[in-house]
């Protein structure tokens, strides 16, 4: 969704790009695995995986025009840290995974966090306010356009097609290219696939082939320019 739309309603994606959706009440592990360089383990994120996916957040959405909107103050930090826990506290319907790295051990002993995503499983009438009041080191007037159009765009292309959304996606830079966006996109998947739902998520032309790898189809108006309004729907 993210860094890369903003010139013009911009990007979200992971390989090749950075980018920008738990079952956070269970705590056990899940299995999947995926041997690249070294083996990287998807589990369900909890709150006190916060801090370290705010700092990832950050590093991996280093554009410019991001860093315009989402400046990375001290405030603005406690302002994301606070909206995520938010969401894992009162949303059960926001589920949030992470990959970890369990052969690189972070400041605080725990296996390093490689990437991060929220899949939002609520349509967006069940989903309420996306994120809470602008912080004064943003500049809310601008934040407000860049996801109205968001929001805008996605009822246009799903109307009330039930579906999954990919709020957000995003992987360190030292993990780039090694698999951890591909498993945070199978697990959203294959969770829709099961309950039989759609998916959607706001791209960039460049962010595109991740997400067409696992049958998302650019849905995008002809005049969308860098914009890839990306929807998989169930087949039958």
């Amino acid at each position: 969704m993210w860094s890369g739309l903003l010139a013009q309603y911009k990007y979200k994606g992971d390989e090749p790009i950075p980018a920008l959706s738990r079952l956070t009440r269970q705590t056990a592990p899940l299995s999947f695995k995926m041997t690249t360089l070294n083996t990287l383990r998807l589990e369900l994120a909890t709150p006190e995986d916060i801090p370290a996916m705010v700092d990832l957040w950050f590093e991996a959405f280093k554009d410019p025009d991001m860093q315009r909107l989402w400046p990375g103050t001290p405030g603005v930090r406690k302002w994301w840290h606070d909206a995520n826990y938010h969401d894992i506290i009162n949303k059960p319907l926001a589920r949030y995974v992470k990959v970890v790295d369990p052969d690189t051990l972070d400041d605080q002993g725990r296996p390093r966090i490689a990437a991060y995503a929220k899949w939002d499983t609520a349509m967006p009438e069940e989903r309420g306010r996306r994120y809470p009041p602008w912080h004064e080191d943003m500049p809310g007037e601008e934040c407000q356009v860049f996801f109205q159009r968001e929001e805008d765009e996605r009822k246009r292309v799903m109307g009330d097609y039930k579906h999954y959304y990919l709020d957000t996606l995003a992987t360190h830079p030292d993990y780039q290219r090694r698999g951890a966006g591909s498993m945070l996109m199978k697990w959203g998947c294959d969770l829709a696939d099961k309950n039989g739902v759609g998916a959607y998520v706001d791209a960039s032309k460049a962010g595109a082939p991740l997400y067409e790898r696992f049958g998302f189809v650019d849905e995008s108006e002809p005049d969308a320019g860098d914009v890839a309004s990306m929807a998989r729907r169930q087949r039958g």
